[in-house]
């Protein structure tokens, strides 16, 4: 007799797809959320373009400025328009801008299956069908490549800054235990990172609320000493009460970067008193003169708002000159984002928007000449670079004094040599444009 075995039809599983909008932080929690998901054995990707009519689409969202908080909108708009002609079948919003804004979001967008916010991992996973697994902690999917990742040590932030939000959206600052850090970083190493990009809102401020002193120091002491991390990178340091003791970290140890990202707004006296930065023009100098005298070879890393209500003309004039002077190896600018509930918010937002945009130009015009000058300086020396990617004839890297996606970038010539991703090379610099190096492997 002539049997036949029947097969069962398998079901295919519905794939997840999370799409992440905004800043570092954001990937991160993206990345925390891939990992527990795969962990529960789901089939999970991080922004794929192929997606079928029962896929699920989990929107990570950012509200810290109004350019995006419109790409976040346009984005749940453009996906709540797919389900809504059948072509995936779930669409669920997370992060800054549902923390923020979830009332109006689900009046307005009504078709999104459910909105979470920033702290609700546990409650997204029960939406997704998983349950959040403890013995996960540390583990992640990463969407960098696997040689860099983003290391954020704490969320929220308890700072007064009239123009931001994030307290709003991310709560009071919480630092992440010491343990759990060292080994998310062992984690992480054993996959082969090799540079740990430090983030949090206030790096600064890490320890004070879990052990009643400034810890920084020691985590990245701790950090330094994992086997396998090769550079350590500080992200989103904040100018008042600035722990000089993390500089004695960065001498002692050659695994820590000479690199310091401390945003500092604006310079004049007016304005600082204004944005509660809790700083004056005069320490905020003495500041940035006593990081560069403890770590000479330090490369400073800024950002600045153009057009806060009341910036005058003499004000701007005041910011110019001291960005001419002070000369950052980096610095990126902002046009003032009028945002609801902040303290800013009771001003009158009395900068015209093409003058705040003047401005920024301006300021950024500054910056290129002194990237430039700085670059010039690089021609004939050598650096050990780590190559992040080959685009078109040349392998992509950067050096210890540049972050990713914000910073220079180091293009070897790949017809001179070969480096593989994730690899560090000594390349010598042959010529230098205002944001980018060109060199050869030596």
């Amino acid at each position: 007799m002539n049997t036949k075995t029947i097969k069962k039809p398998t079901i295919k599983q519905p794939k997840i797809n999370v799409i992440t909008l905004g800043c570092s932080k954001n990937i991160y929690d993206s990345e925390v959320l891939m990992g527990q998901l795969r962990g529960n054995n789901l089939n999970v990707t991080h922004e794929s373009d192929k997606m079928g009519k029962d896929d699920i689409v989990v929107i990570n969202t950012c509200g810290f400025i109004d350019n995006a908080k419109q790409e976040s909108i346009d984005t749940i708009l453009q996906f709540s328009e797919l389900k809504e002609a059948g072509k995936i079948g779930k669409v669920v919003v997370t992060g800054c801008l549902s923390e923020r804004y979830k009332p109006e979001l689900e009046a307005e967008i009504t078709n999104v299956d459910a909105f979470f916010g920033t702290n609700d991992l546990q409650n997204i996973l029960h939406e997704l069908g998983a349950n959040y697994k403890h013995e996960l902690i540390g583990e992640r999917l990463l969407t960098t490549p696997s040689h860099f990742a983003y290391f954020k040590i704490a969320e929220g932030c308890n700072r007064p800054c009239s123009f931001c939000a994030i307290p709003l959206m991310r709560g009071k600052h919480m630092s992440k235990p010491m343990e759990e850090l060292v080994n998310e970083a062992k984690i992480l190493a054993k996959n082969g990172t090799k540079e740990l990009i430090l983030i949090a809102q206030d790096l600064t401020y890490y320890g004070l609320d879990l052990y009643g002193v400034r810890k920084l120091d020691e985590l990245m002491r701790r950090l330094s000493d994992v086997p396998g991390i090769e550079w350590i990178r500080l992200q989103y340091a904040y100018p008042s009460g600035f722990p000089m003791e993390i500089l004695d970290a960065m001498n002692e140890r050659d695994n820590i970067c000479k690199y310091l990202d401390m945003p500092l707004q604006h310079i004049t006296d007016n304005m600082l008193k204004s944005m509660r930065r809790g700083t004056t023009k005069q320490k905020t100098i003495d500041l940035v003169n006593q990081i560069r005298d403890k770590v000479p070879n330090i490369a400073m890393r800024t950002t600045l708002i153009c057009g806060y209500p009341g910036e005058t003309e003499r004000d701007f004039e005041e910011m110019k000159e001291w960005v001419a002077e002070t000369k950052f190896d980096r610095l990126g600018c902002f046009t003032y984002s009028h945002e609801e509930k902040t303290h800013a918010h009771t001003l009158i937002d009395d900068v015209p928007e093409e003058v705040k945009q003047e401005r920024v130009d301006e300021i950024m015009e500054i910056q290129q000449g002194i990237s430039f000058d700085i670059n010039q300086e690089k021609v004939g020396k050598t650096f050990k670079v780590l190559v992040d990617k080959k685009e078109g004839d040349f392998f992509v890297g950067r050096t210890e004094f540049d972050s990713p996606e914000v910073d220079n970038e180091v293009l070897i010539d790949a017809a001179t040599g070969y480096a593989a991703n994730g690899s560090f090379v000594h390349v010598k610099v042959d010529r230098a444009e205002d944001f980018d190096l060109y060199g050869t492997i030596v």
